[in-house]
């Protein structure tokens, strides 16, 4: 499905989806946000104990099991991974850091705009700013080396783990095991079942069209290609003619829903968010599709940002609408320099790298 035609149809699907469960349920500009939404699952878990996100949000699970079945439908499915897992475990943990400092994932970032919170643009700015910082890295010839093939029943567990989370959802507060908001975010959500078959479509769809918006930022610097970032044009246009026909459109900085006007962290948030993510070879939206076929270094990456959500939580480091925290402008400078050394310490200049589209790395021994 690498026609531009479908992932502009993903897109529309996608912006569409984001402001239905708006209006059933979910947060303003918060229809869909990956990272949001894992911070919501570390909660709902009990990994942290801030009770105003704690939900385990059934659009991530539909998300892994959509990606999961149509790779597996289209004889897609590989388990595969041994691609430097705890390098990926802690580039996850300091990309969900720096999306927590905005307040939002990639996506979000373009749901926010699309709902005219102007805060995002500074998010935006920086994202771009990171992808730039990455790809001069991928230049000089990073890379976390390559993937090896594993048994196909070890890329199984993480569907199974999210059927299992999926009963626990369902039934609530009667096994005691799971922790739910009363209040706040976590506990603005759509119907169980709505909310799922919203996640197995975007899942579905974006296992086909491979929708990332690093990688669509990426290949537009270094290739001119708009492919990747067509879907999310189009997730923009369809959220802000929804917002707009709904009524959730807000234009300005001030009183923006789950948001904050410090610009200046809005923009190293997002910075340090896309810096992560080239490196990781794809956004938190990649890194849940590709789990779902079977990409065990994805798995880890997001196992490593639901530690990242916990750790935010729990020590002071994830931002609010009052703005950033002392701790979580120390976490993102220490973000950085981790990912710094890290990019640094895997520049292999035996290999020339190329990276386009689906986060595939190709290297080619010189």
């Amino acid at each position: 499905m690498g026609e531009k035609k479908w992932i502009i149809i993903n897109g529309i699907i996608v912006g569409l989806i984001s402001v239905m469960l708006v209006y059933f349920g979910n947060p303003v500009n918060m229809g869909i946000c990956i990272v949001c939404f894992i911070r919501d699952i570390a909660g709902g878990l009990g990994l942290h104990r801030a009770e105003v996100v704690q939900y385990v949000r059934p659009e991530i699970i539909g998300i892994v099991l959509g990606a999961f079945l149509m790779a597996l439908g289209k004889k897609e499915y590989n388990a595969r991974g041994g691609s430097s897992p705890f390098t990926r475990f802690v580039l996850g943990f300091i990309v969900i850091i720096g999306a927590l400092m905005f307040l939002g994932c990639p996506l979000r970032m373009v749901l926010r705009l699309a709902g005219g919170d102007l805060n995002a643009l500074f998010g935006l700015f920086g994202f771009i700013a990171g992808i730039a910082l990455g790809i001069v890295f991928l230049n000089k010839g990073f890379t976390l080396k390559r993937t090896y093939s594993l048994n196909r029943y070890e890329g199984y567990l993480l569907p199974f783990v999210n059927v299992v989370l999926l009963i626990l959802v369902i039934a609530g507060t009667a096994t005691g095991i799971l922790f739910f908001s009363k209040t706040g975010p976590g506990s603005q959500h759509a119907p169980i079942i709505i909310a799922l078959v919203a996640g197995l479509i975007v899942g579905g769809f974006a296992q086909r069209t491979r929708l990332c918006m690093v990688g669509g930022i990426r290949d537009l610097i270094m290739f001119k290609d708009w492919y990747l970032i067509s879907g999310f044009i189009a997730i923009f246009v369809t959220a802000f003619i929804g917002n707009a026909a709904f009524g959730y459109f807000k234009f300005g900085f001030a009183g923006q829903p789950v948001a904050h006007t410090d610009g200046l962290w809005n923009f190293l948030g997002m910075a340090l968010a896309g810096f992560g993510s080239v490196l990781l070879g794809g956004c938190p939206l990649r890194q849940l599709i590709l789990s779902g076929e079977g990409n065990i270094d994805s798995v880890i990456t997001v196992m490593g940002m639901v530690v990242g959500a916990a750790f935010a939580h729990n020590f002071k480091l994830a931002a609010s609408a009052k703005g950033p925290t002392p701790n979580g402008k120390i976490a993102v400078i220490l973000g950085f320099i981790i990912a710094f050394a890290i990019a640094y310490l895997n520049i292999d200049k035996s290999v020339n790298i190329k990276m386009k589209g689906d986060g595939k790395i190709e290297t080619y021994g010189n």
